[in-house]
C-alpha cells in the first residue's frame, strides 16, 4: 500500500509542477499560451534499483494559472486519490485518506514525501515544448515540438493531426528509472 501511495504521490507531484517561465515573443498560437487546463489520463512507471517496477495510473484534471497549479488525480474509476496545490513559495498535497503535506517548493515536497527527485517545476513548460537554458528541442515537419532533452530527461510528443498549432495529445517523459505517460484528452487555454 505504501509503495502504491508513493507511486500515486509521485504522479501527483510530477504533474503539479509550477514553473516561472521566461516569456519569449509569441510566434505561434502555442507560444502565446500562458494559463491552461488539461484533462486526461496518466500512467507512471518507477523502476527500483533492483529492477522491480511499480506502476500506477488514472485520470487527471490540471489547471495551470497565475503562476500556480492545481491537480486532481483519480483512480481509473474516477474516485479521487489526491489533490496538489502549488505556486511560488508554497506547495501542498492532500490525499483521499485525509493526510496533508505542505512545503515551500513542489520539487522538495515530492522528494520528501515519495523519495523521488523529479523536476516537477518543469512540467508545465515541457507540455508546451519550452526548454530551459541548456535544453534541446527537436521539431517535427509542422514545426511543433517532437522531442525535448533537458537535465537527463527525454520528453516525446504526439499529436492527433497535422495542424501546426495543435497541442500534444500524448506526452512521454523519461528520466532515470522513471517513465510518465500522459494522454491529454482536452486542452483549454485560459485568458
Amino acid at each position: 500500500m505504501k509503495n502504491r501511495l508513493a507511486g500515486g504521490l509521485t504522479a501527483i507531484l510530477l504533474l503539479a509542477g509550477c514553473a516561472q517561465l521566461p516569456a519569449p515573443p509569441p510566434t505561434t498560437a502555442r507560444d502565446a499560451i500562458g494559463d491552461f487546463t488539461v484533462d486526461g489520463r496518466f500512467a507512471l512507471k518507477i523502476t527500483a534499483i533492483d529492477g522491480r517496477a511499480e506502476n500506477s495510473g488514472g485520470r487527471l484534471s490540471w489547471t495551470h494559472a497565475n503562476g500556480g497549479d492545481r491537480v486532481l488525480l483519480a483512480n481509473p474509476l474516477g474516485i479521487g486519490i489526491a489533490e496538489i496545490d502549488a505556486g511560488p513559495g508554497r506547495a501542498s498535497l492532500r490525499t483521499s485518506d485525509g493526510k496533508t503535506w505542505v512545503g515551500d517548493d513542489a520539487d522538495r515536497l515530492l522528494a520528501e514525501v515519495t523519495g523521488q527527485p523529479l523536476p516537477v517545476s518543469r512540467l508545465p513548460a515541457w507540455l508546451l515544448g519550452r526548454p530551459a537554458a541548456g535544453g534541446q528541442l527537436g521539431r517535427d515537419a509542422q514545426g511543433r515540438p517532437a522531442h525535448l532533452s533537458e537535465a537527463g530527461w527525454q520528453i516525446d510528443y504526439a499529436y492527433a493531426d497535422d495542424n501546426p498549432d495543435a497541442l500534444p495529445t500524448r506526452l512521454t517523459a523519461q528520466g532515470e528509472r522513471i517513465e510518465l505517460r500522459l494522454r491529454l484528452e482536452t486542452w483549454k487555454t485560459l485568458p
